[in-house]
């Protein structure tokens, strides 16, 4: 089943990846073919793609309400992963396994920005819970910018069963989380095979999820505020993970 990408940046990074099936590109009739939108032309030609003009109407409608910008990509279902992929993508890269474990995240803004956190990281898969969370949906493509076209996400059917089936692979499973009496993020290095979990806005992890952590941590604040949003704290922790790998893969270490 088709699905629309839109937006500039989510349709650029598709075609570019190519990791989807390409059908169709749609521009409004009104948009010049120069900056960004004539990249976009020549990398969907370069592809064998048809280009064809419509109404911002149309693409109004196809894009759901979102911030199409003009833009729109008609592409196969979103490619999902498995945990074999993302060891492999270890095992090939020479790291630990550095995964991201998502507990029923719900808004599209929060997730995309997390999986472009996570793409900017070198995450080597993303597991999400196959139903009541979020999905690589257009709206989380948007988001991200088209990061989640190169991540590895793994879609499944029990997060917890999923979780104790990494630690079983020597994985340690590292909850992010907000309150008194647990460890500072900065307590542990976090060079380790890791899996880190983030609970969903507002609810946190789940109480299963939560006790199947081998480690709690939480992000030390002294403002006025009692927690961040699960995006800006989920980055803040990525980063200290790389952070604690020596930055392994960035081209100017």
């Amino acid at each position: 089943m088709s699905e629309f990408l839109y937006g500039h940046w989510a349709v650029m990074e598709a075609l570019r990846a190519g990791r989807r099936t390409l059908e169709q590109l749609l521009l409004a009739d009104t948009v010049e073919e120069k900056g960004i939108v004539g990249r976009i032309v020549r990398a969907a030609q370069e592809r064998g793609l048809r280009v064809q003009r419509v109404s911002r109407r149309i693409l109004d409608d196809l894009a759901n309400g979102g911030s199409h910008q003009n833009t729109v990509l008609r592409v196969g279902p979103y490619p999902y992963a498995d945990l074999d992929d993302a060891f492999a993508l270890a095992e090939k890269r020479g790291e630990k396994p550095f995964l991201l474990i998502l507990d029923l995240l719900k808004d599209p803004q929060n997730a995309g920005t997390l999986l472009r956190v996570a793409d900017a990281v070198g995450i080597h898969g993303v597991v999400i819970q196959e139903r009541r969370g979020v999905s690589v949906t257009p709206a989380v493509v948007n988001a991200s910018s088209g990061a989640v076209e190169y991540l590895q996400v793994i879609q499944v059917t029990n997060l917890v069963t999923t979780m104790k089936a990494l630690k079983e692979r020597d994985v340690w499973i590292v909850g992010l989380e907000a309150g008194p009496d647990i460890r500072p993020l900065d307590s542990t290095k976090l060079d380790m095979a890791l899996g880190l979990v983030l609970g969903s806005e507002g609810e946190g992890m789940r109480r299963l999820v939560r006790d199947t952590c081998d480690l709690l941590l939480t992000i030390p604040m002294r403002g006025h505020l009692a927690s961040l949003n699960v995006a800006t704290a989920g980055s803040i922790a990525l980063y200290a993970a790389w952070q604690a790998r020596a930055w392994q893969g960035w081209e100017h270490a």
